[in-house]
């Protein structure tokens, strides 16, 4: 039996809890997810340097998955726009059962290993996409038929199961397994094994951004300021970037159409927007080369 579906030695009377320990067992089961994450670091890391290039060539990310982690994929998938500007084309996110699985459960959609390996290829994989494929069980049909048809076609695949040893870590280009273990609520996968997912995408994707150089510092410089909040969060982070005070920052950003690190060099270099922005293409959009005018060669 997997791991993610043994049942838990630890809370065998979960159901006669009170209260405050039902709470308790359920949140102290969640630091499971974060020290099997930080167990998989190496692989992680492995990740991030084998995606880099290929998207940095123009490679897109695709997720697949179902159940839980399929809805993850996509939810991954969704906020790379509004928080990096990625390109909608180019995180696109597979669901075993179609998108209206997101809303509704699909059984069965999920041990369909043709069907898995015909959606990937409907959204024509290449040399440059890669592929982030999720399973809990890491035996998911669906996600393996995935992994099949994007290893035929040199896709970078990574793969991210909770058990050790499944054929979708070992088949993966890089497999990254988060061992967690038996659900505190036995096979609920939805859980720690969910958490532990959700943590490894953030990284991998966050990490992915930060190398592509739409962080400075630690600061989200690519954000999409589409509305009343993120506006205001484009205007303190050029406040915080450059020193400048709130109406010298909002007027250079309106200049800009609020593109937060055009705004931070002409700020910081005294220069107009269209100065900053030639600045910033030399650089390949990286903040620090375009501050020091180095001349960044494409990818």
């Amino acid at each position: 039996m997997l791991k993610t579906e043994t049942p838990s030695t630890q809370h065998p009377d979960l159901d006669r809890y009170p209260v405050d320990a039902l709470v308790e067992a359920l949140v102290d089961d969640q630091a499971h997810a974060v020290r099997a994450v930080q167990a998989a670091a190496p692989a992680i890391v492995a990740a991030v340097e084998a995606m880099t290039p290929r998207i940095a060539g123009g490679g897109r990310l695709i997720y697949v998955g179902a159940g839980t982690s399929g809805r993850l994929g996509i939810l991954d998938s969704v906020e790379l726009f509004p928080t990096f500007s990625w390109p909608h084309q180019r995180a696109v996110a597979l669901l075993a059962g179609g998108v209206g699985a997101m809303f509704e459960a699909v059984e069965g959609a999920e041990d369909d290993r043709a069907k898995g390996a015909s959606d990937l290829r409907l959204v024509y994989p290449g040399f440059n996409d890669v592929v982030l494929l999720v399973a809990a069980s890491g035996t998911t049909p669906y996600v393996l038929g995935a992994l099949q048809a994007a290893r035929t076609v040199g896709a970078l695949t990574v793969g991210i199961a909770n058990n050790p040893g499944t054929p979708l870590a070992a088949g993966a280009d890089v497999g990254i397994t988060l061992d967690t273990g038996p659900e505190v609520i036995s096979g609920s996968t939805r859980l720690k094994a969910g958490t532990a997912q959700k943590i490894v995408l953030n990284t991998l994707s966050s990490a992915l951004m930060v190398r592509l150089h739409k962080v400075y510092g630690n600061l989200m410089v690519d954000v999409q300021a589409n509305n009343t909040k993120l506006v205001e969060r484009a205007i303190q982070l050029t406040m915080h970037a450059t020193g400048a005070d709130a109406g010298a920052a909002r007027a250079v950003l309106e200049q800009c159409h609020f593109q937060v690190k055009v705004a931070i060099v002409a700020l910081l270099k005294q220069l107009d927007v269209a100065a900053a922005q030639a600045l910033l293409d030399a650089a390949q959009g990286d903040v620090r080369a375009a501050l020091a005018g180095v001349v960044t060669p494409a990818a």
